[in-house]
């Protein structure tokens, strides 16, 4: 076995974690790294995957297929699965979803991908921020990226904060559908767990929350995300 496969299938086995792992020995000089979300706490929301799949989600397809990616406070790679035929390219989003959702939240206000999407756009006050941490590329590959900090900004739907008391612990990250239904899921899977992974100290959504707002029309405004089509729906 070469010595990055050894790496890779450690880091597995030290989280407990599901996700894939690629051999290789390029590791950047970032080394493996143990993922600081509890393996059961990570084992639990995407359990909830399959079953969120099954529900009216809106978007292209009945049930859902999907990419569920999880990251740590750190960004680090926890866990990464699909359901389905999920698009391939989706890998790669799903996990930038889950990690700008961690990156831009915290124990003050908590930021939903969708949350970003309007003050992403030209003109917004966070106009360029999704040049600001780009997706490492040794990462793309199906599989790999266990351990590892990948990055990425994505702000469309479908990433949502993880919280423990009070304080942000990673992120959740959905993609292989509309970015509508991306969100959906993703907000559903945190909710669905059952850890009080969604008790947000606040957010700019009615409700305090960090839930999708729906544009009504054009320009948006504030913190708004575009409607993806006619069956979206609020999780």
């Amino acid at each position: 076995m070469k010595s990055g496969t050894f790496k890779v299938v450690l880091a597995i086995a030290m989280t407990g974690m599901s996700g894939i792992a690629l051999a290789g020995d390029n590791d950047n000089g970032q080394g493996v790294q143990r993922c600081s979300i509890p393996a059961t706490t990570v084992a639990a929301i995407q359990a909830q995957l399959a079953n969120v799949a099954m529900m009216d989600n809106g978007g292209l397809f009945s049930p859902s297929r999907m990419w569920s990616a999880i990251v740590d406070r750190q960004g680090v790679l926890c866990s990464v699965i699909k359901r389905g035929d999920a698009w391939p390219g989706s890998r790669a989003i799903a996990i930038a979803k889950a990690s700008t959702a961690n990156d831009f939240s915290n124990d003050k206000l908590a930021l939903s991908t969708a949350n970003l999407y309007g003050p992403t756009q030209p003109g917004g006050s966070l106009y360029g921020l999704n040049n600001s941490n780009p997706f490492h590329p040794d990462y793309l590959p199906q599989g790999s990226g266990i351990g590892r900090v990948p990055g990425g900004v994505i702000t469309i739907g479908g990433g949502v904060p993880l919280y423990s008391s009070g304080k942000v612990i990673g992120g959740l990250g959905l993609s292989g559908d509309t970015a509508c239904a991306d969100h959906a899921i993703a907000y559903r899977m945190r909710r669905a767990a059952n850890l009080g992974l969604d008790m947000v100290p606040g957010g700019v959504a009615p409700g305090n929350t960090d839930n999708i707002i729906y544009a009504n029309g054009t320009p948006l405004a504030g913190f708004q995300h575009p409607h993806c089509g006619g069956n979206d729906v609020m999780p």
